[in-house]
Order: C-alpha cells, then sequence, then structure tokens
C-alpha cells in the first residue's frame, strides 16, 4: 500500500514538472479563457491576464489552475454561469466576476462546482451575481477570501453567496458576503468547517444550514441580517467564539435552533438582536460562556427542547433573559451572571445566597398577547413579575439558577 502512495506522489510531481503556463490576453496568441482551457492538458496553469473578457459558461473538465493576473474581469452579459467545473484538482485564483444570469427556475452562479474533489476557490471578487460559489456532490474543498456582494431585493429572485448542497470535508473561510438572500447556505454538508466569515446586510439568513451534521463555525461574525441564522435538523454541531448581533425585526434571531441534537455552542457573543438564541424542538444542547448582551429576548425557549445545559453565561441587560412557553422545564441553569439579580452574598464567594428565577411572568403574558410590550417598563409589570416570583403559577417553577454570580464571567 505504501509503495502504491510513493508511485502515485511520484507521477503526480512528474506531471506538475511538465505542467506548462498558457496565457490568456489580448495581445496574446490565446485571447479566450475558453481557448486557453481547450490548449491546456491536467495540471497546467491558464494564467489570465488583466483586462475584460466577455464569456459566460466556461466549462472545465480537466485538472487545471485557473488563475488572474492583475484582478481579470470576466463579464457573463447576463447569459449564463461564469465557470462550470465538473473535474477535480481545479484551483481558481484572483477573479473578478459580473453580471452572473438570473432565472426563477435555474441557479446560475459565478462558479459552478458539481462532483468535484479537491479544489479550490481563492481570493475572488464577485458583483451584480444570481449565486456566487455553488458546489454540488462535491468533497475536500477549500473557499478562501472571497468578496461577494449582492444587490438582492427579494428572496424569491435572488441567490446564496456562498451554497453547499450534499458537500463534506469543505473549509470556507475568511469570505466577506452582502447583499445575497442567504450569506452562506449548507444542505446535507458534513464534517465542514466555516471559519472567520462576516456575512451581513444579506435579505433572509447570514447563515443557513439544514440536515448537516459533523459540522464546525468559528470565529464569524453576523451582523443585520434580515432574519438572523438559521440551523435546523442537525446533529453534533459545534460553534463557538461566533458574533450574532444587530438582527432586529418581528422574526430576527441571532440564532434559530429548530431540531438540533447534542450540539455545543460556547463563547459566542449575541448582541442587540430582536431574540438572542430561540430554541425550538432542541436536545442535549450545551450552551456555555456566551454574552447575551441588550438583546429583547435573550433565550427564547418553545416546546419539546429538553436536557439542556446553561452555564458560566453573561446575561447582561436585555429586557427578557429567558422566555418560556410551558411549565415545564427538564433545562438546567447553573452559575451564569444575570444583571438583573439582586440577591446578595454574605459569605463573599462570588456565587449568590438565593436563586434567580430567570424567567419573567410578563413574558409569558407577551408571548400570549404580543401587543402588551408596550406596558414593560410600567410599575404595575413590576407588580406581576415580582408576585410569580414569590409564587409561580405560569412560569415553570423549577426553572432558577441556584448559583447565580455576582460578577460577570470574563
Amino acid at each position: 500500500m505504501i509503495r502504491i502512495i510513493l508511485i502515485l506522489t511520484f507521477l503526480i510531481a512528474m506531471n506538475s514538472l511538465q505542467a506548462k503556463v498558457i496565457e490568456v490576453c489580448s495581445s496574446c496568441s490565446v485571447k479566450t479563457i475558453k481557448e486557453g482551457i481547450r490548449q491546456a492538458a491536467d495540471y497546467d496553469v491558464v494564467l489570465v491576464k488583466k483586462g475584460t473578457y466577455r464569456e459566460y459558461n466556461i466549462e472545465v473538465r480537466k485538472r487545471l489552475i485557473i488563475r488572474s493576473q492583475g484582478r481579470a474581469v470576466i463579464d457573463a452579459l447576463t447569459k449564463g454561469h461564469v465557470f462550470q467545473v465538473f473535474s477535480d484538482r481545479v484551483t481558481i485564483e484572483g477573479f473578478h466576476f459580473k453580471n452572473v444570469a438570473h432565472s426563477y427556475t435555474k441557479e446560475y452562479a459565478a462558479v459552478l462546482l458539481f462532483k468535484s474533489n479537491h479544489f479550490k476557490v481563492l481570493n475572488n471578487s464577485f458583483e451584480k451575481i444570481f449565486f456566487g460559489i455553488l458546489v454540488e456532490k462535491s468533497k475536500n474543498g477549500y473557499i478562501k477570501g472571497n468578496t461577494i456582494r449582492g444587490i438582492a431585493r427579494d428572496e424569491a429572485g435572488s441567490g446564496n453567496g456562498i451554497h453547499l448542497w450534499h458537500c463534506e470535508n469543505i473549509l470556507v473561510e475568511n469570505n466577506k458576503i452582502s447583499g445575497m438572500r442567504d450569506g452562506i447556505y449548507l444542505e446535507f454538508v458534513e464534517k465542514s468547517r466555516i471559519l472567520k466569515n462576516t456575512s451581513e446586510n444579506n435579505i433572509r439568513y447570514g447563515l443557513h444550514f439544514m440536515f448537516s451534521n459533523d459540522d464546525e463555525y468559528h470565529y464569524n461574525t453576523f451582523n443585520n441580517n434580515g432574519a438572523g441564522v438559521a440551523v435546523m435538523f442537525s446533529k453534533r454541531i459545534n460553534m463557538t467564539k461566533n458574533l450574532f448581533y444587530n438582527n432586529w425585526g418581528p422574526s430576527s434571531y441571532g440564532v434559530l435552533l429548530k431540531e438540533i441534537y447534542d450540539a455545543r455552542i460556547e463563547e459566542n457573543i449575541f448582541r442587540e438582536n430582536t431574540t438572542g438564541i430561540y430554541l425550538e424542538g432542541s436536545t442535549r444542547v450545551d450552551y456555555k460562556s456566551n454574552d447575551f448582551i441588550k438583546n429583547g429576548w435573550a433565550v427564547k425557549v418553545v416546546g419539546s427542547s429538553y436536557t439542556n445545559i446553561f452555564k458560566n453565561n453573561n446575561f447582561l441587560h436585555n429586557s427578557f433573559d429567558v422566555s418560556y412557553n410551558s411549565k415545564i422545564n427538564d433545562n438546567k441553569f447553573e452559575g451564569n451572571y444575570w444583571s438583573s439579580y439582586t440577591g446578595y452574598d454574605l459569605n463573599r464567594d462570588g456565587i449568590g445566597d438565593v436563586p434567580f428565577r430567570p424567567v419573567k411572568l410578563f413574558s409569558y403574558v407577551v408571548n400570549k398577547t404580543p401587543e402588551t410590550i408596550v406596558l414593560l417598563r410600567s410599575l404595575f409589570v413590576d407588580i406581576i413579575n415580582f408576585s410569580e416570583r414569590v409564587s409561580p403559577v405560569f412560569t415553570p417553577d423549577d426553572l432558577s439558577d441556584e448559583q447565580p454570580l455576582m460578577k460577570p464571567v470574563k
């Protein structure tokens, strides 16, 4: 087996040594990208020099490096895709894409990869596009350093910035996406990582993924997206050190979790969202060391969410820290800091001497009758919240933090 691997490595190295560079420019012998690809053999480099190339539906069925020198512009004239990749080991790097075709029935993309393994899409920029990077049934890919700016106006007539479907082991890193329907969309995507991306000002979700297991999301920023971030029907998800902020609206969330199991959500910041985290049917999720700052609702729990643990989180100046629509509770709140906690610490061990009940009666009232939110700062509301805290009737009587912290978690 080792001998076979060594032979394959040697053959790939020999191919690399024999690879040639095909230059494409207006004054070169090869004047179009399509012609450069037609002349190329596997492992060749197609070097596209600075200029504007009015080409579309450029098919790639060879193992090539297609690289721009000086940010070459490819204008698809709103007639189709730009690149359509159907082979392994393809690199597309350094281009500026614009004017991809729009359709209500077909997903036109600046870069389409289908059944492509070991691909790279690096340091490109996109404008006036339908879909930016569309990847289907592919593995072992790297999407890094791209800037995607769309002009989406409605959901039906717009596409996604980075769209992965039925993929595995994809790294999406350090991309900037704005003005699309969804910034990053994943469906049936396994064992992939989403790192250090900025997704903002998209009309629906900054990040939207469904039916995708064993994925990781770290150091991303999701800002001012129409409905925030949606995480649905997935297992074993790790989301750490992300920033979710400024997602406002009647259906906006920092993160919407629907039927998520065995996940880890740690060290994230949820700041100034209508709802920081919205849970529905999500079980065995650890929420640790997160900051919930100035949200309408920090955490809103809606039905069938069990065995979740909230520990060492900071709840700072939210209108409602925790909202429940049921009297049944199987979730644990332990060792969190609550800015609205008014207890005392006589033995000075850093833990409050009386438990804190984070669910207010008024949050129950607002869930039933949203118009009552106008009474939020009234004396009447303070009175009913106090009475419910003393003798719980409508809120879960066993939902309390028995060890509330006196100082925020650093």
